[in-house]
């Protein structure tokens, strides 16, 4: 295995910063309105695509059949709004589609972006993807609630990477390194000690504190047996699950579906669930999914 040198963000639980406010800024701004609430509002008749790009002189949608490959089925323009807003309804089913932003700055297309709100891509979060949130959700998940705490001096955290917890080829899990390694009970490694979910509950902690589950840049979801490894503090998309911890990062639904899966199972045992987020951090400045949308701005 090799060796993580990069350096540990501190303090890693409470994490300050401009590009925060600048998101929260933004945030601020879409909830004016309900059109503006989301980078995209799914519905089986149509779909509503915004962008906040002020800088922009144009911006156009690109609509792809697959998450990764293959020329844009259709380009739509879209408008230019208020509040430097730019806005397309397309009235089809677009579900399973993908589909990416393009900005025209200061004379020149730049790269294609999956926006900076995207909640669901493809692999490698490159395009963002197009699905009914709803149906990824597990059963009885609408009833799921977050076990009780009387106290916050209760609370005992287990810090936890969703590859090193459950990778190991004694683990006795089906699911190694991945979300729903968290899913399986009785489970127990050579000795006959119990692992995963159930050891946790034998340490007696009261919380999973995740580390970086968001998308992140550094490993490869197309070549998962490079057996590459980060800690994931390079994220891409904040807001989607990371697709080397999912059963198929080709598909949308399914790291979503999973990590609600975890989630629901650590629920269950018990146990709450922390994520570990880094606003401050990013893969790249320049092509970043900030940089493509707003130049200049975040950073």
């Amino acid at each position: 295995m090799k060796i993580n040198t990069q350096k540990r963000p501190y303090p890693f639980l409470f994490v300050i910063a401009a590009c925060f406010v600048a998101l929260q800024t933004v945030s601020a701004r879409a909830s004016q309105s309900s059109v503006f609430s989301s980078e995209l509002i799914y519905s089986p008749s149509a779909s509503c695509f915004s962008l906040w790009a002020p800088t922009a002189e144009k911006v156009r949608l690109n609509l792809y059949a697959e998450g990764m490959g293959g020329d844009a089925f259709k380009v739509v323009p879209m408008k230019k709004a208020s509040d430097g807003f730019w806005t397309v309804k397309v009235n089809s089913n677009l579900d399973g589609r993908f589909y990416t932003y393009q900005i025209f700055y200061k004379g020149a297309w730049l790269k294609e972006t999956p926006g900076i709100f995207a909640k669901a891509v493809g692999v490698n979060g490159r395009r963002a993807a197009v699905i009914n949130l709803r149906t990824t959700d597990p059963l009885d998940w609408k009833s799921d609630v977050r076990p009780a705490l009387a106290h916050f001096t209760d609370i005992v955290v287990y810090e936890m990477h969703h590859r090193d917890f459950s990778v190991a080829s004694n683990s006795g899990m089906l699911h190694k390194g991945k979300y729903l390694a968290l899913t399986e009970h009785g489970t127990v490694n050579d000795y006959g000690q119990a692992t995963g979910i159930d050891h946790l509950r034998d340490l007696g902690i009261t919380h999973v504190h995740l580390l970086p589950s968001y998308d992140y840049g550094s490993v490869d979801e197309t070549r998962l047996n490079d057996n590459k490894y980060n800690w994931g503090y390079d994220p891409v998309n904040y807001n989607v699950p990371e697709g080397s911890y999912s059963t198929n990062p080709y598909d949308p639904a399914s790291r979503i579906r999973e990590f609600k899966q975890m989630v629901q199972s650590l629920h269950k045992s018990g146990i709450r669930v922390i994520m570990d987020v880094v606003y401050n951090h990013t893969l790249n400045n320049d092509d970043s999914n900030f940089s493509l949308t707003a130049p200049g701005y975040f950073y």
